[in-house]
């Protein structure tokens, strides 16, 4: 599984990052994590606002940060 946090590096980027690392170690998610924050590789993905979560490429979660539960939720398919 390949993980992207998209942010520019504001305290909801960095909460998202944090709390995306745990649900992936408490579960033994076999994941990559990266922390992208370059703003025109976030804007390829077509983001506004960030935080975003994207999963295998697919932008999951957008513009907030989620529960740890609909992290896992949506990090457990």
């Amino acid at each position: 599984m390949d993980i992207k946090i998209l942010g520019t590096g504001c305290s909801k980027c960095k909460t998202l990052e944090k709390l995306t690392r745990e649900v992936v170690e408490q579960n033994g998610i076999i994941a990559t994590i990266t922390k992208v924050e370059d703003i025109v590789e976030i804007m390829k993905y077509g983001i506004m606002s960030t935080p975003a979560l994207v999963v295998d490429e697919k932008v999951e979660i957008k513009g907030r940060v989620p529960s740890i539960d609909e992290i896992k939720s949506v990090l457990i398919k």
